[in-house]
């Protein structure tokens, strides 16, 4: 689970009514979609014919720039997830994290969602002695991607979801 029982105001848009700017809302979907891509070669060396991962990065990226309708970005998103089903490990968690992001159009908090499963792809990719490290330094790789904009919105919201996040923005 990744979503709180209660959600953030922060992170719901005005029209909806919370204190989220649509400018600030694409601002989570490319970054997320950046933390997803960060990985995705996990996905793709294992599953090289399925475009699905990739195509819901795509389509983050397209809905932050007003060409793709929120419910396709979100579509690709679980299209993603479901190409995710059936593996394990490291392509799992990528794939997971690209679905995560296509769904940032559809709810913005997802953006924590791409960002846990690409650490823990991260992870699962690197033999156990250093696991944790390279969690960490993945951690580190999407902070300093982060838009000056909705960089202390990301940060808090990391420390208040930590947990639910297995833990992996303790970085």
């Amino acid at each position: 689970m990744i979503l709180p029982k209660v959600r953030d105001p922060r992170l719901i848009t005005i029209r909806r009514g919370g204190t989220l700017t649509d400018a600030d809302h694409q601002l989570l979907a490319l970054w997320a979609a950046s933390c997803a891509e960060h990985v995705v070669g996990l996905f793709e060396s294992v599953r090289p014919q399925d475009p699905r991962p990739r195509q819901a990065i795509e389509a983050a990226r397209a809905w932050a720039r007003g060409e793709l309708p929120m419910m396709r970005a979100r579509a690709a998103g679980g299209h993603a997830m479901g190409a995710a089903r059936d593996l394990k490990g490291a392509a799992r968690n990528a794939a997971y994290s690209a679905g995560q992001a296509g769904a940032v159009a559809h709810v913005a908090a997802h953006d924590l969602g791409a960002a846990a499963y690409a650490i823990k792809a991260v992870r699962d990719a690197t033999p156990a002695p250093g696991r944790e490290s390279a969690g960490r330094l993945e951690c580190q790789w999407q902070r300093d991607q982060l838009p000056d904009a909705v960089r202390e919105l990301v940060l808090d919201d990391q420390r208040l979801r930590n947990d639910i996040c297995w833990s992996v923005f303790d970085c």
